[in-house]
């Protein structure tokens, strides 16, 4: 079994890994760089490959997929519903990059057409590999991808989260003896709070907000973040207005069509129809002006809804910004969580909005990555990826260390064999 790893290498973004067994070839994931440019992983030849496996919907695992389908018609697996929300937001990524993209919208349209879905556990064949989805924990339909061939077995974590949330069970981790690790590190540095206090003075200190005349606005990834954090304030019977506007929308109409890949279906039912959803420009005027919690993307501030809702309350002090979501360094949400600003009609304005941030990650923290580490036979070789260097560089040296286990972070390109 011959690996290659295309991107995802001491980088946060592109993750692609080629994996080849006697006649065929799997390609597991392949994104895109999300940071100030577009970037993409190692070219391979749509020849090369037999079949595609997609451990989830975010675009740094699927935004380049669509380059397959230019020409080819490859089949391509995952758990609902991750075509779906791949298919929503590659459709926005098209519409919204300046940059030229190696494909359009009917290259990702033939992709969907030569999706196949299939269930957890389910054992597919490609050759004589067998491969099967694990439930991964990290956004719904989110998976973990287990090959096995020629007597060596093959786990790839994708981004993966073992801590229940209010959305989502945790991670799988009964894998059995295995032959090959790769693992992701997003957090290899840093132990997340406890999720139950989080939870709590996350929905206290809008209480407190909105108690006292305040909008509270939740800039959110619109897949997977913005469900959890109204999942979060129903849990906790949060009982003032709640408002919930751009791309979430739409994902949460795709999650309502597959309340099997929830923790809790009724929960999320409750929350749903708890929240109003704003689709109209009255709706969301109105909504600034009023005493609630706003859940809207883009998480990182770089677009959608939640700019417009900026504008309106980031310059009155009785109102809140609470960051939830993941960061990139120069993104205006970094700008606003380091050093309190925000463009504000073309001019760089200080925020008198309170700002807070909560660690809602889906991703395994420090403790967990170590956790799950520990948990992997001590014959099994360890890959660690989808960090900064030196988060892959300190997972892999605590994993020898510390584990006992022959770990290593590899390089963009770079091939090893199992």
């Amino acid at each position: 079994m011959k690996i290659r790893f295309l991107g995802g290498c001491e980088e946060v973004g592109r993750s692609a890994i080629s994996v080849r067994s006697g006649e065929k070839s799997l390609l597991l994931d392949y994104g895109v760089m999300m940071n100030h440019e577009v970037g993409f992983p190692v070219h391979i030849p749509p020849r090369e490959i037999d079949a595609v496996f997609l451990s989830h919907a975010h675009l740094d695992h699927t935004g380049s997929a669509p380059i397959f389908y230019v020409t080819s018609s490859i089949p391509t697996y995952g758990v609902e519903p991750t075509f779906r929300q791949t298919e929503l937001l590659i459709k926005d990524f098209i519409n919204l990059t300046g940059y030229y993209l190696p494909f359009e919208y009917l290259d990702l349209q033939s992709m969907m057409e030569h999706c196949i879905t299939v269930p957890y556990q389910k054992e597919i064949m490609v050759g004589n590999a067998k491969v099967s989805l694990l439930n991964a924990g990290h956004i719904p339909g989110s998976s973990q991808v287990l090959i096995e061939s020629d007597g060596k077995r093959l786990l790839y974590t994708g981004d993966f989260n073992i801590a229940q949330t209010q959305l989502l069970p945790g991670a799988e981790q009964s894998h059995g003896d295995l032959d090959a690790v790769i693992i992701e590190s997003t957090y290899a540095d840093q132990d997340h709070p406890d999720r139950r206090e989080m939870e709590e003075a996350f929905v206290n200190r809008a209480t407190e907000t909105v108690e006292k005349g305040g909008t509270v606005l939740v800039p959110a990834f619109g897949v997977g973040r913005s469900q959890e954090i109204l999942c979060v304030l129903e849990a906790y019977h949060f009982d003032h207005p709640i408002f919930v506007d751009g791309m979430a929308l739409k994902a949460n109409r795709i999650l309502a069509d597959h309340p099997h890949s929830l923790r809790d279906p009724d929960l999320f039912s409750r929350a749903m129809r708890r929240a109003e959803w704003i689709d109209q420009w009255h709706d969301r005027r109105r909504a600034a002006k009023a005493p609630c919690v706003i859940v809207s993307p883009a998480g990182m501030l770089k677009g959608g809804a939640a700019v417009f809702y900026m504008e309106s309350i980031s310059l009155n002090r009785k109102n809140a910004i609470f960051l939830v979501s993941f960061q990139i360094p120069g993104t205006p949400g970094r700008i606003l969580q380091e050093k309190g600003q925000f463009m504000l009609r073309g001019k760089m304005r200080k925020v008198e909005a309170s700002v807070d941030k909560f660690d809602f990650s889906s991703h395994c923290g420090k403790g967990e990555l170590r956790q799950a580490l520990s948990k992997i036979n001590s014959k099994a070789k360890i890959f660690v990826v989808h960090g900064a260097e030196d988060s892959c560089n300190n997972l892999a040296e605590w994993a020898s260390k510390e584990a006992g286990l022959e770990a290593k972070a590899p390089k963009t390109g770079e091939t090893v064999e199992i």
